[in-house]
């Protein structure tokens, strides 16, 4: 029988694992205290609301921004976005699909491979050029891939697959 000691330390280095693995292993996420901004459904594990896990902004900020500095179709020049990793995310809410689905507030819709996220770093950003976007400005969540980081990137694939003011993802 294994003492209390072992069992400890096995618990720990099976934590540790996971999360190393980036393996979601919380069992909720706490309910946003202001107006959710972003609705993830589909094949995840950890919700806060219905079967979704839902987030205001507050709760995507902080999970800690990172930044792109990037060209783009949209605007002229490099632009610098800052946001979530969406590979993050995805494990946060323990995703188990092989491709999202993402839905603007237009109603607009993009596929796109989980793979994308960890493969090319793309964020879900929530500023622009430090400020937060508004809706009429692509806000205020924009999937962006940092397009000058691999000439495969600037192409129709990818800008097709660049969601702006996403309200939705279904994990699939």
């Amino acid at each position: 029988m294994l003492g209390a000691k072992m069992r400890m330390g096995l618990l720990g280095t099976l934590i540790a694992f996971l999360g190393i693995f980036g393996v979601a292993y919380a069992a909720s996420l706490p309910a946003p205290k202001e107006r959710p901004i972003l609705t993830i459904s589909g094949k995840i594990d950890v919700t806060n609301k219905d079967n979704t896990a839902q987030f205001d902004r507050t709760m995507l900020e902080s999970m800690g921004l990172v930044t792109i500095e990037t060209t783009s179709p949209w605007y002229e020049g490099k632009v610098k976005f800052e946001g979530v990793l969406l590979d993050k995310l995805m494990k946060l809410v323990g995703a188990k699909g092989e491709r999202v689905s993402v839905i603007a507030l237009n109603d607009y819709a993009t596929e796109i491979p989980i793979a994308d996220f960890a493969k090319y770093n793309v964020i879900l950003a929530i500023k622009r050029d430090g400020e937060y976007m508004p809706v009429r400005d692509k806000g205020p969540l924009f999937i962006v891939y940092p397009y000058d980081s691999n000439p495969e990137l600037k192409s129709q694939t990818y800008y097709a697959r660049s969601a702006w003011q996403v309200a939705k993802i279904e994990v699939k």
